[in-house]
């Protein structure tokens, strides 16, 4: 084992120094050809950029504000989404088959909001999520959590089931609610999970050292919306993940829970791929609603 004693801290992380491959998508140039593809779903290849649409908050939380009826508040919104992330159940229920969105599927799962978040097992076979087509699956992985090695063995698990049949995995960095958010414990978190084997890695924006975070990061950091923010501040945190580094947002609440879903998916996706400024994006949410409401 490593001697952890006199471990210096890392300094030099080539922010400015593009990542070497030549593929669209980060770290995936060696990957076969099958499991490229599916990430092509995900990444679009003229942007190398994702604008995924989180829905997946039920499988531990039940039903929530703006959750209420996936058939037929979410379901509308897919079209205009470059990925969705949901559960097997949620996908099987009441997403039209003829969605052209990546499917990403919650792998993940156990305890629910009443219990420790971090009890959790694998929930989903690769079989299943291969017959449901799906472009990727996702998992929690929980650093410095009460079963930390737990979720580290199942994203490995995970990681191994998925090479064997071109299936990506997306590791998702959950924060405990005793943890720092800070740079410092994001780096050790994504460079785990990337080192570990997945293939993308979900993580939350911080103000200060954020490209820190995605340029030591050897696959492409999506970040995540986190709590409901105001249309212009949400637009803001996703135009900063993206000039410091994130190949895209995975965003629920800061969509769903706005007071124009389609519009703030609109005005994100001209963030994250047409390189809008937020204020330009802001005024893309105002029209739309405005539209809206005549």
């Amino acid at each position: 084992m490593a001697d952890t004693d006199g471990l210096l801290d890392a300094r030099d992380f080539g922010t400015s120094e593009p990542a070497a491959g030549g593929f669209h998508v980060k770290g995936a140039h060696g990957q076969d050809w099958g499991l490229r593809n599916r990430l092509s779903r995900i990444f679009r290849p003229d942007t190398g950029r994702t604008v995924m649409l989180a829905f997946d908050h039920g499988y531990f939380v039940g039903p929530m504000a703006g959750l209420e009826r996936l058939d037929t508040r979410i379901a509308p919104l897919t079209p205009a989404a470059d990925a969705i992330m949901m559960t097997r159940g949620a996908l099987r229920t009441s997403i039209p088959a003829t969605t052209g969105a990546g499917i990403v599927l919650r792998a993940s799962g156990g305890p629910s909001i009443l219990r420790e978040l971090s009890d959790e097992h694998i929930a989903l076979d690769m079989e299943d999520a291969l017959r449901l087509n799906a472009a990727a699956v996702a998992i929690q992985v929980f650093i410095g959590g009460e079963h930390e090695s737990r979720s580290v063995a199942n994203l490995a698990a995970l990681v191994d089931a998925g090479q064997r049949h071109g299936v990506a995995v997306l590791g998702v960095t959950a924060v405990g609610k005793d943890m720092v958010r800070d740079a410092r414990y994001f780096r050790l978190a994504t460079r785990i999970s990337a080192e570990m084997g997945a293939h993308i890695v979900k993580t939350y924006y911080v103000e200060e050292g954020f490209e820190t975070v995605t340029a030591s990061c050897p696959v492409p950091i999506i970040v995540a919306g986190g709590k409901k923010l105001p249309e212009l501040d949400a637009l803001t945190m996703a135009y900063r993940s993206i000039q410091e580094g994130a190949a895209g947002v995975d965003m629920g609440r800061n969509i769903f829970q706005s007071e124009n879903p389609a519009g703030m998916l609109a005005a994100v996706r001209g963030v994250v791929h047409d390189g809008l400024k937020p204020e330009e994006a802001y005024e893309i949410f105002q029209e739309k609603t405005a539209g809206a409401a005549i």
